[in-house]
């Protein structure tokens, strides 16, 4: 297993098309708004029928507040690095830190050759982009005192002055396959950034270890270097082979990558925006969560003794202690995870369930201590379930705003140019679509992981868990339900009330359905030591 421990980053990889350039400027800025890190584009400045990337970078920079842009990646024949370098610095000091730099040693020669860059062997191509780094990051470093000096084979530059700084530490990522670039990754990048369609099994892992070991030799950490990957496929109902399936099979499939290859940045490449809505709603928050569970996982293995994780005696009946609604900080002691109360509020007159029948777990042992960590694994449900509720309250912001005509469409989807009734709608179905996927996936997660543990760990939870499964099958018939009354929203002008009617029943199975899966869960997960 190879995990170096970065944070998870999900992105996108845009075709820079000329034919339809506010399509590809709205996909782009899509990425941004389902709530994806990284927005990146090919750049092959002899392609006629692509924009010319660092234009559109800075186009896309500009419509953007957040996310982070980069080509994917840079053209080094074509762009001279001293230019590049105050490029980069420019436009990542006009967007307020967010750019990052992919630079290649070039490909395409006979195209190459016929815009007036000079041909290479791959040998020189390596050697060119090693010195390319030098110019770049000596620009960069305005701390220095003198001119930028590098007299290479391939750059040469004699005393430019150096600036500006960029606004932060611009991170250089290369793609790279053969042992010279990968060599090269691991003395002097920031990141590996291959395709994945470009590599055959066990590569990856090939990669890892040629990086690993040129970094250490470098006197650097093989953690210095994030590793990142260009991704394709299809989301379809069955599966059909590697990320050609449910979103499920994606989730599985990257967390492998993760944990197993060490990958923590995949970059999808896509222009179709229901991919990205996917992408970005249901498989990068499944992933990211089970990649956290596992992490904490193996921390704790290494951190706490085996006599410490075994589960504790039997505990004895108690009162339960009141719920209170803030959040402590998790210490070593007593069980300090506070589960949400349930505030009795409805806003429905159906009701989807009996919660007087809802069974009851083991109360807890008031003598028995936890640690920190294992108290964790609690917080952190409590934290996923805070953010569902903290979505959830958006949506009603949202239809409240959609029924006040207060949405601007170029605001809530700034590739529509017009601002109509219908746009809006829209917008409110694609979000609200998002949720429900997050909300569907979560449940999966917990129906095939969690959940096994605690029956077998504690045969008396056997009966929460029960009614905790039968809840999500309903909680799935309601929010199907939501996406019923979207669709009759879409269509009629009248569908308001009864798309109102839809969330408040789901607002009310939710929010009862977290309080009590909170209240029945979090302290067995730190007694039976499950993360």
């Amino acid at each position: 297993m190879s995990d170096y421990g970065h944070d998870l980053v999900f992105g996108s990889f845009v075709t820079p098309s000329a034919g339809n350039p506010d399509h590809t400027v709205g996909v782009a800025v899509l990425a941004e708004q389902v709530g994806l890190d990284l927005v990146t584009f090919q750049d092959h400045p002899y392609q006629p029928a692509f924009l010319d990337t660092w234009t559109l970078l800075s186009f896309v920079a500009a419509r953007t507040s957040r996310v982070q842009v980069a080509a994917n990646v840079t053209n080094l024949p074509l762009r001279p690095p001293a230019v590049l370098a105050r490029s980069v610095a420019s436009l990542d000091l006009l967007s307020g830190g967010r750019v990052s730099l992919g630079l290649g040693a070039g490909a395409f020669w006979d195209a190459i050759e016929a815009m007036g860059g000079r041909r290479l062997t791959p040998g020189q191509g390596v050697r060119a982009l090693e010195e390319a780094i030098e110019v770049i990051r000596q620009l960069w470093d305005v701390e220095t005192r003198g001119g930028v000096r590098v007299d290479g084979e391939f750059y040469r530059v004699v005393g430019a002055k150096r600036g500006p700084a960029p606004a932060h530490a611009v991170p250089i990522w290369l793609g790279a396959y053969k042992p010279r670039m990968l060599q090269l990754t691991g003395r002097r990048a920031d990141g590996w950034l291959p395709s994945l369609g470009y590599l055959q099994p066990g590569d990856l892992a090939k990669g890892n270890a040629i990086i690993d070991d040129a970094a250490q030799q470098a006197g650097r950490s093989p953690q210095d270097v994030r590793r990142l990957l260009n991704i394709s496929g299809q989301f379809s109902a069955l599966g059909r082979g590697p990320l050609n399936g449910p979103a499920e099979q994606w989730v599985q499939e990257l967390v492998e990558l993760a944990l197993g290859e060490g990958v923590s940045a995949f970059i999808l490449g896509s222009d179709d925006p229901d991919d990205l809505r996917r992408f970005a709603g249901e498989v990068a928050p499944a992933v990211r969560e089970l990649v956290a569970a596992e992490r904490d996982r193996g921390a704790a293995a290494e951190r706490t003794p085996a006599a410490e994780r075994t589960p504790a005696p039997e505990p004895e009946p108690v009162a339960a202690s009141p719920a209170r609604s803030s959040r402590v900080r998790v210490t070593g002691g007593a069980f300090a995870v506070v589960p949400t109360p349930d505030d009795g509020v409805r806003r429905s007159e159906r009701q989807v369930w009996d919660e007087s029948t809802r069974p009851t777990g083991p109360a807890p042992d008031p003598e028995r201590t936890y640690t920190a960590h294992e108290q964790a694994t609690g917080a952190h449900l409590v934290q996923i379930h805070d953010g569902l509720r903290a979505e959830l309250a958006q949506i009603h912001d949202l239809i409240e705003q959609v029924a006040a005509g207060e949405i601007d469409a170029g605001a809530a989807r700034s590739h529509i140019n017009t601002m109509t009734m219908r746009q809006n709608r829209w917008t409110l179905g694609v979000y609200c679509e998002s949720y429900c996927r997050i909300v569907t996936t979560h449940h999966t997660i917990e129906d095939q992981s969690f959940f096994p543990r605690l029956r077998a760990r504690d045969p008396r939870l056997g009966p929460v868990v029960d009614r905790l499964e039968q809840e999500h099958h309903v909680i799935h018939d309601v929010l199907e339900g939501v996406d019923r009354a979207l669709v009759a929203y879409v269509g009629s002008p009248d569908g308001l009330t009864e798309l109102r009617a839809a969330v408040d029943l789901l607002t009310d199975a939710l929010l009862s359905h977290l309080s009590y899966e909170e209240r029945e869960l979090v302290e067995p997960l730190a007694r039976l030591g499950i993360a």
